[in-house]
């Protein structure tokens, strides 16, 4: 079922406009790459937290999306632990932590190039559309 959320990706226009791009996915999981660069900052010259947040709503939905259904972000709750800065590479995980019927669960940890972890949340969606059949 990870066809649809892929064929899906590229009408993700706000992903692209902020840099972030699939690197990694699976059932269930999904890893998200951001390469900072100086539209990503704030004026404090660090990671602005909605390039975070954004990052992490992106590979939490991503992998929420796996199951092949459409899924809107209901609510979040996210943790900025340290910022980043241009030249960085950092990484979204998404992980599905448990699937209803018509929520889903999922937990994101956002981590640099050197493993330092970022930021951590978890992100509820919604099932908006049951999934396609599976076509012969």
């Amino acid at each position: 079922m990870m066809q649809g959320a892929l064929e899906r990706w590229p009408l993700n226009a706000f992903a692209a406009y902020n840099h972030i791009r699939v690197t990694g996915y699976g059932p269930d999981w999904a890893v998200m790459e951001l390469k900072v660069e100086k539209d990503s900052l704030n004026p404090l010259g660090w990671v602005h937290g909605g390039a975070l947040f954004t990052m992490g709503d992106c590979a939490a939905g991503f992998a929420t999306h796996s199951d092949g259904r459409r899924y809107v972000t209901m609510s979040s709750d996210f943790h900025f632990l340290r910022s980043g800065k241009a030249g960085d590479t950092l990484q979204a995980k998404g992980t599905v932590r448990r699937r209803g019927m018509t929520t889903c669960l999922s937990e994101v940890s956002i981590t640099n190039q050197d493993g330092e972890l970022l930021a951590t949340g978890t992100y509820t969606f919604y099932c908006i559309e049951e999934a396609e059949p599976l076509k012969p």
